[in-house]
Protein backbone atom coordinates (compact mmCIF):
# COMPACT_ATOMS: atom_id res chain seq x y z
CA UNK A 1 0.00 0.00 0.00
CA UNK A 2 2.85 2.68 0.99
CA UNK A 3 4.67 1.64 -1.73
CA UNK A 4 1.61 2.88 -4.80
CA UNK A 5 1.06 5.75 -2.63
CA UNK A 6 4.96 6.61 -2.75
CA UNK A 7 5.33 5.54 -6.76
CA UNK A 8 2.23 7.94 -7.33
CA UNK A 9 3.74 11.16 -5.53
CA UNK A 10 6.97 10.51 -7.35
CA UNK A 11 5.14 10.20 -10.72
CA UNK A 12 3.40 13.58 -9.69
CA UNK A 13 6.29 15.40 -8.61
CA UNK A 14 8.19 13.93 -12.07
CA UNK A 15 5.37 15.68 -14.27
CA UNK A 16 5.44 19.01 -12.19
CA UNK A 17 9.05 19.27 -13.15
CA UNK A 18 9.02 18.68 -17.04
CA UNK A 19 6.28 20.95 -17.09
CA UNK A 20 8.17 23.59 -15.61
CA UNK A 21 11.29 22.74 -17.08
CA UNK A 22 9.59 22.47 -20.63
CA UNK A 23 7.44 26.63 -19.77
CA UNK A 24 11.19 28.36 -19.34
CA UNK A 25 12.03 28.84 -23.33
CA UNK A 26 8.45 29.70 -24.26
CA UNK A 27 8.25 32.66 -21.32
CA UNK A 28 12.25 33.58 -23.37
CA UNK A 29 10.42 33.14 -26.60
CA UNK A 30 7.44 35.71 -25.62
CA UNK A 31 10.00 37.86 -24.17
CA UNK A 32 12.02 38.71 -27.13
CA UNK A 33 8.07 39.08 -29.04
CA UNK A 34 7.32 41.54 -26.78
CA UNK A 35 10.44 43.53 -26.51
CA UNK A 36 11.70 43.72 -29.96
CA UNK A 37 10.27 46.56 -32.81
CA UNK A 38 8.00 45.80 -34.84
CA UNK A 39 7.08 47.88 -37.89
CA UNK A 40 3.60 49.32 -36.74
CA UNK A 41 0.84 48.71 -39.29
CA UNK A 42 -1.20 51.47 -40.75
CA UNK A 43 -5.42 51.01 -40.33
CA UNK A 44 -7.68 52.03 -43.06
CA UNK A 45 -10.14 54.94 -41.76
CA UNK A 46 -13.57 53.55 -42.16
CA UNK A 47 -15.74 56.43 -43.88
CA UNK A 48 -18.54 57.54 -41.30
CA UNK A 49 -21.73 56.17 -41.56
CA UNK A 50 -24.74 58.04 -41.45
CA UNK A 51 -28.23 56.52 -40.64
CA UNK A 52 -31.52 57.83 -42.91
CA UNK A 53 -33.95 60.23 -41.14
CA UNK A 54 -37.07 58.80 -39.03
CA UNK A 55 -40.17 58.30 -40.77
CA UNK A 56 -42.64 60.50 -39.76
CA UNK A 57 -45.63 59.67 -38.42
CA UNK A 58 -49.15 61.20 -37.78
CA UNK A 59 -50.62 62.43 -34.88
CA UNK A 60 -53.40 60.39 -34.17
CA UNK A 61 -56.19 61.64 -31.72
CA UNK A 62 -56.55 59.88 -28.61
CA UNK A 63 -60.28 58.92 -28.16
CA UNK A 64 -62.19 60.30 -25.45
CA UNK A 65 -62.91 57.56 -22.86
CA UNK A 66 -66.38 57.83 -20.80
CA UNK A 67 -65.87 58.28 -16.79
CA UNK A 68 -67.25 55.14 -14.58
CA UNK A 69 -68.35 55.75 -11.55
CA UNK A 70 -65.63 54.59 -8.73
CA UNK A 71 -67.49 51.08 -7.18
CA UNK A 72 -68.22 52.04 -3.30
CA UNK A 73 -67.58 48.96 -1.31
CA UNK A 74 -69.32 49.12 2.17
CA UNK A 75 -67.48 48.56 5.41
CA UNK A 76 -66.21 45.19 6.19
CA UNK A 77 -67.10 43.95 9.70
CA UNK A 78 -64.19 43.29 11.91
CA UNK A 79 -63.58 39.69 12.92
CA UNK A 80 -63.73 38.80 16.68
CA UNK A 81 -61.01 36.68 18.12
CA UNK A 82 -61.33 34.30 20.72
CA UNK A 83 -59.91 35.37 23.88
CA UNK A 84 -56.58 33.20 24.51
CA UNK A 85 -55.82 32.59 28.36
CA UNK A 86 -52.76 34.35 30.04
CA UNK A 87 -49.58 31.91 30.81
CA UNK A 88 -47.90 32.96 33.54
CA UNK A 89 -44.55 34.07 33.38
CA UNK A 90 -41.19 32.07 34.24
CA UNK A 91 -39.54 33.66 36.48
CA UNK A 92 -35.41 33.46 36.10
CA UNK A 93 -33.57 33.54 38.81
CA UNK A 94 -30.74 36.72 38.45
CA UNK A 95 -27.36 36.21 37.73
CA UNK A 96 -25.14 37.66 40.28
Amino acid sequence: MASSNLSTMNFSILVLTLLLATSHPKVAAARNLLESTLPKLEVPQLPKSELPPLPQFPNIPKPTLPEFPKPELSPLPKPEFPKVPELPKPEVPKIP
